[in-house]
């Protein structure tokens, strides 16, 4: 892990955090509606997976763009690895793995008189996102942790990657991990981990949850609040 991806910490604030959007911005909005924060002052972090699979990955980076430009530091964005996959099909890598994990649908919302045509702030977004965030009490980060390893050892594959050797271990964490990445039909909280991707895109639900009160929130797949 190099020292681009180590950031600092936070003071004691409110945290929000929002799991996979993955296209569903009508999900996200009727979200973003009903979290009570104090916009400019709480901290809001996506966990990553904005694009594939749904309805409108363009509009989700948009979305994003626009929190990131009103409220600057407040809104943290880390990369998931639909990103990752994202961005090497941009370099003519991995093609077909990227089709296959449902890149046809962010191709297809960046189509244009028959030409793909991604604007310069969505590939400097891309390009922008973090692997990783820490606080004094909670490591955010899109799929999970190797265990027994240092933040600072940590490798890309497994941060954006890693699934049941994550969350099924019985290595304590030193700080809560909260993830995405791995949908659960009900968001998994434990001591030391926390996982809120529901799987809005499969059609369940967009979850959100405020910190450190552990309160969640949740919009379903056809927008409505739960």
């Amino acid at each position: 892990m190099t020292e681009e991806h180590a950031f600092g910490t936070t003071g004691k604030c409110r945290i929000f955090a929002i799991g996979d959007i993955h296209g569903c911005l009508w999900s996200l909005e009727k979200l973003l509606n009903i979290l009570p924060a104090n916009w400019g002052s709480d901290l809001i972090i996506f966990l990553g997976d904005y694009i594939d699979r749904g309805p409108d990955p363009k509009g989700v980076i948009e979305r994003v763009l626009e929190l990131k430009e009103l409220y600057g530091e407040k809104i943290i964005t880390l990369k998931g690895n639909h990103e990752w996959m994202f961005e090497r099909f941009l370099k003519g890598i991995d093609i077909d793995i990227f089709l296959y994990n449902g890149g046809g649908t962010t191709l297809k919302s960046y189509y244009k008189n028959g030409k793909l045509i991604i604007p310069e702030d969505h590939l400097e977004f891309l390009r922008g996102l973090k692997l990783y965030y820490e606080t004094e009490e909670y490591i955010f980060v899109h799929a999970g942790l190797r265990p027994g390893k240092k933040l600072e050892e940590q490798v890309e594959e497994d941060l954006l990657w890693i699934r049941d050797s994550f969350y099924f271990s019985e290595y304590k964490f030193p700080k809560t991990v909260v993830f995405g990445h791995t949908p659960f039909p009900i968001p998994l909280v434990l001591e030391d981990r926390i996982g809120i991707d529901t799987g809005c895109v499969y059609g369940g639900k967009l979850t959100a949850i405020e910190l450190p009160s552990k309160k969640i929130y949740q919009i379903d797949c056809g927008g409505e609040i739960v």
